[in-house]
């Protein structure tokens, strides 16, 4: 049975029959309206059928396959949920949002891959109701012994990357471990001969449910991606702000602490920042979003992706993805927040040196092309500050009462040194602070890449290489993707300089 993705299309979230603990952590993620692949697989999996799903990354197959599977859960203290996926960084993202979706329910998850000691994730997976794992290092537990479990709910995702990058026998292997009494759920964005077979090895008469069509992003959005260590990632978005002068703009983050964190940095250096995420009441959400959409209100939102659906503010001029979002979805809904109402935007993203196969993942699946750039260094935002103040000068209009305070002046100093002195003052106004270099060069970034790419059939994930040289000289060039991108625009809010004293 294939189901037609033309029907239900006017379903809701609360139209499924979820339990109410899960159903909070739906509300509380700001999710409404499920996306195809959701409507069609949440309730053949709630009614307790094997599924085999075709669908593409970023089609929000995590909440397809996670919000039924955790409703059906006891809570009983054994891992009763295995969801094998292709790569570590995969495993995370879809172990964060699992978490967030049965925290309510007092469901925890583990993660395991390789690349990490055995008995740390050996002693989380004796606390969780779901694991997470890529194929290898979930092997090795089984086959030595050091876990047993019994899961009633078997999901593979990504089946067709697992088999590109070589896990056939693995995924064979780990499946002579698992109960014969389960319910196995399949997704994969293609359906080859060998994943139709690996289907009908281990499903059972399953429910079939293929979403070919693929959410692209808006094509009036100018998409950036710039490669920079965790530990610079505030001093960069600081950087990116100076330099590209948004009027209104909204950061993601991944967690309310890091909202939190986030939030009091900026605030500290001078912005007008305020925080949205789910543990907020919705009298405070409201009213954070009210002032939001003030002409001359909140600057800055920082928020998780709660915001990310429903928020419509049409004169966001940038979105910052401070954190790369759970899955593809998310991120077309993130960046969605600029470009509305006919206008243009731009979408920032500040992408860790381990994190490159992941936004070219998301590259792929929403098929978008990301260009990415060099952190502007110290001096070129300065001097870009420079030139918008001798426009901003040029333009301004002189007033009497100018006049009046120079001829003041004029008593005791001679006009060039008057000119000097306001210059200077002006300037002291608009420095622009923080470390000349930050970020990595686009050199570096394309090393990372290749090795990235060629590193695919890795499963252990333990990022890119080393930095060399400091990161610095010849690897700043810009010309090869397009020389200084976004360059010398006029600032959107008449050349006021730096918003950070």
């Amino acid at each position: 049975m294939e189901t037609n993705t033309t029907e239900t299309n006017n379903i809701k979230f609360r139209d499924f029959d979820l339990k109410p603990e899960i159903q909070a952590a739906v509300q509380e993620a700001g999710f409404v309206e499920p996306s195809p692949v959701q409507k069609e697989a949440i309730p053949l999996i709630l009614e307790g059928n094997d599924v085999i799903a075709q669908a593409q990354t970023g089609t929000g197959k995590t909440a397809a396959f996670g919000l039924p599977m955790m409703s059906m859960m006891e809570g009983n203290g054994e891992v009763e949920g295995l969801v094998i996926v292709p790569t570590r960084e995969l495993a995370m993202q879809v172990s964060d949002e699992l978490f967030r979706f049965g925290k309510n329910a007092g469901l925890k998850t583990a993660t395991v891959y390789g690349g990490t000691p055995y008995g740390k994730q050996i002693d989380r997976i004796k606390q969780a109701s779901i694991v997470v794992a890529t194929p290898g290092r979930l092997q090795d537990l089984l086959k030595s012994g050091k876990i047993k479990i019994n899961p009633k709910f078997v999901v593979l995702d990504e089946a067709d990357e697992m088999l590109d990058m070589g896990f056939l026998d693995e995924i064979k292997n780990i499946f002579t471990y698992l109960p014969k009494e389960r319910q196995t759920l399949m997704f994969s964005a293609t359906m080859p001969p060998a994943i139709r077979k690996l289907a009908e090895d281990i499903l059972k008469d399953p429910k079939r449910v293929s979403i070919t069509k693929k959410e692209s992003t808006n094509t009036s959005i100018l998409q950036y991606y710039y490669v920079v260590p965790e530990y610079e990632k505030d001093d960069a978005l600081i950087r990116l702000i100076d330099y590209k002068n948004p009027t209104k703009s909204i950061v993601f983050c991944r967690t309310k602490k890091d909202v939190d964190r986030l939030a009091s940095h900026m605030t500290a250096q001078g912005f007008k920042v305020s925080s949205l995420h789910g543990d907020m009441e919705q009298k405070q959400r409201e009213t954070t979003i009210k002032g939001f959409k003030k002409p001359h209100g909140i600057e800055m939102l920082i928020a998780t992706d709660v915001a990310a659906r429903g928020l419509d503010v049409n004169d966001v001029t940038h979105v910052f993805n401070y954190a790369l979002p759970f899955d593809s979805e998310s991120y077309v809904h993130r960046i969605g927040r600029t470009g509305r109402g006919g206008k243009t935007g731009e979408a920032i993203t500040l992408v860790s040196p381990n994190e490159l196969r992941t936004i070219k993942r998301i590259e792929k699946d929403v098929g978008t092309k990301m260009i990415s750039d060099v952190i502007p260094t110290r001096i070129e935002v300065q001097n870009s500050r420079a030139n918008e103040l001798v426009n901003k000068i040029a333009n301004t209009k002189i007033t009497p009462e100018a006049i009046e305070l120079v001829k003041t002046l004029q008593h005791d100093l001679d006009i060039v040194t008057i000119a000097h002195l306001l210059a200077s003052m002006i300037q002291s106004d608009n420095a622009v602070k923080g470390k000349d270099n930050i970020g990595l060069g686009l050199e570096e970034i394309e090393l990372l890449i290749e090795r990235a790419m060629q590193n695919r059939g890795n499963d252990r994930g333990r990022g890119g290489p080393r930095r060399r040289n400091g990161g610095r000289g010849n690897s700043r060039n810009r010309s090869s993707y397009g020389g200084n991108r976004g360059r010398g625009r006029d600032s959107r809010n008449g050349g006021q300089g730096s918003k950070h004293k």
